[in-house]
């Protein structure tokens, strides 16, 4: 940065009282006292139709909540379909109610969802372009020449198509339980989206729209939620309550629903008998009525393994009429096998 000294200073000084040097205007106010020129304010149209309900925030929690929806709801229809299934969240934006109802395709399938603990309704729609496929894959087809047909869903078809929507509700509740336990139900199904009017048109809804790719099939899938149904919970949406849950393992509730899915797992239990090594010329000539040696004594104790580690050892015996093993105690570090 350069110093002026004084004659320059004085120089300055000089020109700006006779006026060949311009003060430097300020920029225009739009408040204020005294009338300006306002040629040069940005000013921005505010829609009143349309106001900003949901914070930044809310809205970046909103779509990491239904980011684990995604991923549960597509993990369960791979194997409910027995084939890859892919769903992801293209968007998440709030709207009218009116714009996501004119945007949908007629006919369709127009879920409308219920909770418990929430007063109102949202709607879960699923495009024909991904309907029809599943439907196909659950009778058997491939899907390579299928045609979408431009008709509501047939009885058996809707029938289909509900053990999909209910997998999609029990991933919603698990995505929702770390806000809050939640129980959804489908209250009613339409194939034409406009005879449907759960809020006025114009009330703000948060609509979070999902991609589902099957094999060479690909659809949509939209959530809507509109902004007064979830309201009350939104202080537990927001940012700081949201990314705070990670520690929601040190909850109790969330102790007691993992240990109880881990306590229906099923697990293999084994008994090693004894080990021994063989060649494999002497594998090859193995014969019915042949006896393998091994330095095991009888009495001692045999290891059981529980998926496929060794956990405790036990006695060998008969338990009303049925090979049986007894317990003796776990197996320790200083067990050699």
């Amino acid at each position: 940065m350069d110093v002026l000294d004084q004659s320059e200073v004085d120089a300055l000084l000089a020109a700006v009282g006779t006026g060949e040097v311009e003060e430097e205007a300020t920029e225009a106010q739009v408040f204020s006292r005294h009338r300006r020129d306002f040629d040069q304010v940005e000013i921005r149209d505010y829609d009143f139709k349309r106001p900003e309900r949901v914070s930044k925030d809310q809205m970046r929690s909103l779509q990491t909540l239904h980011e684990q929806f995604s991923r549960n709801f597509g993990a369960s229809l791979s194997g409910f379909l027995r084939t890859i299934v892919e769903v992801k969240v293209a968007t998440c934006e709030q709207m009218t109610y009116g714009e996501f109802i004119s945007a949908l395709p007629n006919p369709t399938s127009f879920n409308l969802i219920e909770s418990d603990e929430l007063a109102g309704q949202m709607c879960m729609e699923l495009s024909p372009l991904i309907i029809y496929p599943i439907i196909d894959r659950l009778l058997g087809g491939t899907s390579q020449d299928l045609f979408i047909p431009q008709r509501p869903m047939t009885q058996i078809e809707s029938r289909l198509i509900s053990n999909v929507t209910n997998r999609g509700l029990e991933a919603l509740s698990e995505a929702w339980a770390g806000v809050k336990e939640m129980a959804f139900s489908i209250g009613s199904t339409e194939s034409n989206p406009q005879l449907v009017q759960i809020v006025p048109p114009n009330e703000v809804v948060v609509v979070i729209g999902f991609e589902v790719k099957m094999s060479n099939r690909a659809g949509t899938m939209s959530l809507c939620i509109p902004y007064n149904v979830i309201e009350p919970v939104m202080e537990a949406v927001s940012a700081q309550n949201w990314f705070s849950s990670g520690s929601v393992g040190r909850d109790p509730s969330y102790e007691n629903r993992l240990g109880g899915s881990l306590a229906a797992a099923g697990v293999p239990v084994s008994g090693v008998l004894a080990r021994t090594t063989i060649s494999l010329r002497d594998l090859a000539n193995m014969a019915p009525g042949d006896l393998i040696m091994t330095e095991t004594p009888v009495t001692k104790p045999m290891v059981l393994c529980i998926g496929g580690e060794h956990k405790f050892l036990a006695h060998i015996g008969q338990h009303r009429n049925k090979r049986a093993l007894r317990v003796i105690r776990s197996v320790t570090p200083t067990d050699r096998f």
